[in-house]
Parts: structure tokens; sequence; C-alpha cells
């Protein structure tokens, strides 16, 4: 684990902004020091710099303090420059210059993301379940969104066969969303580990979701669509994590939808009629593990 300062410094730069968070995530992991980069900016012209170098002592004081108290109310901060920073999400664009975490950081590196809609029919409640359940007792962690529906039996099923499970939501920790999962997210906090690449106090807003869509799909070695329409988070996750490299298991009954026929046509990605055909397939996602970390 790195030091307290540079935790702080991860911080202080990011709130200083200037950049986008993955382009600062970049800039921080090249460097390889936060501090460093306080100290001396970027670039050759100083009024172009990405970031500025006043008030460093005040900025960084004030975001060590920060740290120890989210430390001290039982969050984790994990920056790009910490060792137990997930693998598999440095490997994608958008990662994240942080994550808060509750609960128990281990190697996720073999998980797979069951997502759908809010509002699922009986049967995709039913494949949602059988999918997780059966995960979790090869011992796959699944990851998912915490919200209603889908996520919710995702969540409920590797819980209830003592898998683990991951909720990666589009709110800071302290908050709940929505209000009526706040037990199963601290069950999960508990029991498994809940992210966020949010500050603390975030509340939920239409842009944090599909955010929080990307950073799942680059946790994940693959996405199980359930269910789910056009335009939603589950649909958008489906895209991020095609353009990720990784692999897309969608039930049958989408390619009613003309986004799904569409994306059942590309590489990585497999059709399913049941739960058995993703358990037929996880061998294959295994890390194949070389000099670089890639994929079977």
């Amino acid at each position: 684990m790195i030091s307290v300062e540079e935790q702080a410094a991860v911080v202080a730069l990011v709130r200083r902004g200037g950049a986008p968070w993955p382009e600062i995530a970049e800039q921080i992991a090249a460097k390889g020091s936060a501090l460093a980069l306080m100290k001396e900016g970027l670039g050759e012209d100083r009024q172009e710099a990405l970031f500025e170098v006043q008030n460093d002592s005040k900025e960084l004081d004030a975001a060590i303090n920060d740290v120890r108290a989210w430390q001290s109310e039982g969050m984790r901060l994990l920056t790009v420059l910490d060792p137990d920073y997930p693998l598999n999400l440095r490997l994608v664009h958008q990662q994240p210059p942080f994550l808060f975490a509750r609960g128990a950081v281990t190697d996720d590196e073999l998980s797979v993301a069951v997502v759908g809609t809010r509002h699922p029919s009986d049967r995709g409640v039913y494949y949602a379940t059988e999918i997780a359940r059966g995960l979790a007792e090869r011992g796959v962690t699944v990851a998912s969104g915490l919200a209603q529906g889908i996520d919710t039996a995702a969540h409920t099923a590797a819980l209830a066969v003592g898998g683990r499970t991951v909720a990666v939501i589009g709110t800071g920790l302290r908050r709940s969303y929505p209000a009526q999962n706040a037990g199963l997210q601290h069950q999960i906090a508990n029991e498994g580990l809940v992210l966020s690449q949010f500050w603390p106090d975030a509340p939920p807003t239409k842009h944090s979701f599909p955010m929080r869509n990307a950073i799942m799909s680059g946790y994940c070695l693959a996405t199980v669509v359930i269910e789910a329409l056009e335009r939603s988070g589950a649909r958008m996750q489906a895209r991020l994590a095609l353009e990720h490299g990784r692999h897309v298991f969608l039930m049958r009954s989408l390619l009613e939808h003309e986004w799904a026929r569409n994306y059942a046509s590309r590489p990585n990605t497999t059709v399913i009629d049941n739960a058995q055909q993703v358990f037929d397939e996880l061998e294959s996602l295994r890390p194949v593990v070389t000099d670089e970390l890639t994929w079977a």
C-alpha cells in the first residue's frame, strides 16, 4: 500500500481538475507519483500545464485529513498507484483515478457482471438468479449495480449461496440508491465489496450511472445482460464491454430488440438460452498469465 501522502496527492490533483478523470488517472499512473506530479506540473509551457503547482502544501494537508477521516469511517481509498487497485480496471481507458471501497478488497480477476432492467419479468428474475447462483457456486465473483430488479436478484442469489458479490454503485458510499436497497448494500459491504468512483457524499445523477456501468464493465471479464431496453444502462454496459474487449452474453429473448441483434453479430458475443451456457464458457474467460496479462 502506498503512503497516505501519495493517496492524498491523487485526491488533490483530481480536485484541481483541468482534465477528465481518466486522463488524470493516466497522467498519474505514467508518472508513478502523484506527489511528483503536483510539484512539477505537466508540459513545457507552465501556462498550459495540466496541473497548477501553487498551494501544494495547503491542498495536500486538506486531502491528507480527508483520507484519514475516510479511513476512520471504514472506507478504503484505492488509487491508481495502489497495488490493490483492480487489475482488470487498469486495462481500460475509463479507469478512474481512485475508487472508494467498503468490504473485502481481494483478487477479483475472475468476475462476471449480471445486469438488466429495473422492471424485469418473472423469467428475467429467474435467469438472473440461476446465473448468479451458479457463478458464485463456481467461485466466480458476481458483480452488479445494486439497482432494483435484475441487479438485486443477482446480488441476493450470490449471497444466498455464500458467494462473493461486488456492488458497483452510482453514488458515493455514504448514500444508498435506491433507498430500499440500503440493507442489501450494508450486507454486501459486510460479506463482499461495495465500490464507488464518486466522492463519498455524491448523489445519484443522470451521468453517474453510465459512468458506473463503464467501471463495472472494466472490472469484470464478462457481462451477462438478462433483459434491457434500447436506452438502458445494461445495454450501454454491453456496448462498453465489447469496446473493452470483454465477453458479452445476451439472453436470446433480447434479440427482439434491434440493438441486441446488432451486438449478437459481433465478436466476443454469445447468445444464450440458459444459465449452463454461461458456465460452459467460464474456462475460456480465465486470464492467461504471460509477461503481459491477456485473455484466452
